[in-house]
C-alpha cells in the first residue's frame, strides 16, 4: 500500500511539474511585442526602451556642413532585445524591429566635472520601426512627445529618404553603431550606396 501512494504521489508531482513548465512555456510565447499601435494606427510609446540594447551615443552629430552648436546635444540609440538577436545571427533587422533614439542636452561643468560634457534633460525622442505590410519602405519614422500615442512621418520625409540613399543595413545607420558594423561586414548585408559612399570617401582622402 505505501509503496502505491509514493508512486501515486510521485505522478502527481509530476504532472504539477509538467503544468507549470507548460504554463511558463505559454507565458514566454504569448509576450507583448515590441511595436505595438493603437486602433487608428498611431505608434504605441514603449515605456521600458532604456531597459533595451544601447547601440550608441552621438554627439552633437549633422549631416550636413555647418556652424558649431550653440548647445551640446547627446542622441542614444536603443534597439528591442529580440530584434538585436535575430541581427546577431543574419547581419540584418527582422520584421517589428523597434529603434528609439533619445536625445539630452550636454552639459559642461556639474558637480566634480572640469572638462568634457554630460548628458542632462531629456529634450526629445523617435522611433524607427520596421513593419513591412504597414509601411511602403518598410520602415516609419514616428516622432515621440512623451507617452501620448505617435504618428508616422509621411513615407518620402527627410528621414526616410536620407536613410534610404546613405545608411548601412536596411536603411539604418549601422555605420554608426560600432557593436553592429563588425557583423554586418562579415555578414555582407552592408548596402550597395553605403559601399559606394565609403569608397568614394577614400578615394577622395588619396
Amino acid at each position: 500500500m505505501r509503496s502505491r501512494v509514493r508512486i501515486f504521489l510521485a505522478a502527481i508531482a509530476v504532472a504539477v511539474a509538467g503544468g507549470l513548465a507548460a504554463t511558463a512555456v505559454s507565458r514566454a510565447q504569448v509576450a507583448a511585442p515590441a511595436v505595438a499601435y493603437t486602433a487608428d494606427g498611431k505608434l504605441v510609446v514603449p515605456k521600458d526602451y532604456r531597459t533595451w540594447i544601447y547601440l550608441s551615443t552621438g554627439m552633437d552629430m549633422a549631416y550636413v556642413e555647418g556652424a558649431e552648436p550653440s548647445q551640446h546635444l547627446f542622441d542614444s540609440v536603443f534597439v528591442d532585445p529580440a530584434a538585436y538577436a535575430a541581427f546577431q545571427k543574419t547581419g540584418t533587422w527582422p520584421d517589428k524591429t523597434i529603434m528609439v533614439l533619445e536625445v539630452r542636452k550636454g552639459q559642461g561643468r556639474g558637480s566634480i566635472n572640469k572638462v568634457g560634457q554630460f548628458q542632462t534633460a531629456k529634450v526629445g525622442a523617435e522611433a524607427h520601426v520596421k513593419d513591412v505590410a504597414r509601411f511602403k519602405s518598410g520602415w516609419a519614422f514616428f516622432p515621440l512627445n512623451g507617452d501620448a500615442p505617435a504618428s508616422a512621418l509621411p513615407q518620402n520625409s527627410p528621414c526616410n529618404v536620407c536613410h534610404e540613399q546613405h545608411a548601412a543595413v536596411d536603411t539604418t545607420f549601422v555605420q554608426f553603431y560600432p557593436t553592429l558594423l563588425p557583423k554586418a561586414q562579415e555578414m555582407k548585408t552592408l548596402s550597395v550606396a553605403y559601399l559606394a559612399e565609403e569608397a568614394q570617401a577614400k578615394n577622395e582622402k588619396r
